[in-house]
C-alpha cells in the first residue's frame, strides 16, 4: 500500500542550505528509480533561469512558477507526460495562498507528496504570505537550522542597504545572497534594527 501523501514546509532564514537539502532529496528519490518534478519562482534568477542551485555548486534544471501560475493545473498536465513521485518547490515564500491550496489540493486529490523550502520571514521579521499559508496548512514542518554569527540559532534575517547598515523598510522581496542578506538570532537582529516595536 502507498503510504499516504502530505504537504512538507521545510523553513528557515537566508543561507542555511535550504536548496542543498532539496536536491540531495530529490537525488536520493531519483537514485532509487523514482521520477521527481522540480520548481522554483520565476522571480528568483540567481542560479540561471529555471534553475535551482545550492551555495556549494550543485543545481537542476526546474519549472518555473510566478502570481499567475496555476500549481494544480501545472502538477495534472506535468502527469500527462508520465508519473511522478515526489514534488520539490523552491522558494516557498513567494506562493501566494491560492497557490498553497492548490499544492495542498495536489496532495489530496493526486496524491502526490510535496516538498516546500522557503524562507519563513522577511528582513522586518514579518511572514511572507506563503509561508504563512504553508505554516496553516501544511501537514509536517521542519525547520532548516542555521546560525547567527554568535552561535546561536539564527531566526531572523537583516537586509543590508547599500551602505552596509541594516534596513528597516522597503518592499518586501529584493533578490539577493550573502551581499544583501545576514541570518541573525533575535537579539543580533534588535541590535542590528535599533528595536522595532517598543
Amino acid at each position: 500500500m502507498k503510504p499516504m501523501a502530505k504537504l512538507y514546509f521545510h523553513y528557515s532564514t537566508m543561507n542555511a542550505g535550504k536548496s542543498t537539502l532539496l536536491l540531495q532529496a530529490s537525488h536520493n528519490y531519483r537514485e532509487r528509480g523514482m521520477t521527481t518534478y522540480l520548481l522554483t519562482a520565476r522571480l528568483d534568477d540567481r542560479a540561471g533561469t529555471g534553475r535551482i542551485a545550492s551555495r556549494i555548486g550543485i543545481g537542476e534544471e526546474a519549472d518555473m512558477f510566478d502570481a499567475t501560475t496555476d500549481l494544480f493545473d501545472l502538477i495534472r498536465r506535468r502527469l500527462g507526460a508520465g508519473p511522478i513521485d515526489c514534488i520539490f518547490l523552491d522558494e516557498a515564500q513567494f506562493l501566494s495562498r491560492d497557490q498553497v491550496w492548490q499544492l495542498a489540493r495536489a496532495v489530496d486529490d493526486l496524491g502526490l507528496p510535496v516538498m516546500c523550502y522557503g524562507l519563513r520571514v522577511d528582513f522586518r521579521g514579518e511572514l511572507f504570505p506563503g509561508s504563512a499559508a504553508l505554516l496553516a496548512l501544511a501537514d509536517e514542518m521542519r525547520e532548516v537550522r542555521t546560525i547567527c554569527h554568535c552561535g546561536k540559532k539564527a531566526t531572523m534575517v537583516v537586509r543590508r542597504g547599500p551602505d552596509g547598515k541594516a534596513l528597516r523598510d522597503g518592499a518586501q522581496v529584493q533578490i539577493g545572497g550573502n551581499e544583501t542578506y545576514v541570518s541573525l538570532c533575535r537579539r543580533h537582529w534588535r541590535e542590528e534594527i535599533g528595536e522595532p516595536h517598543r
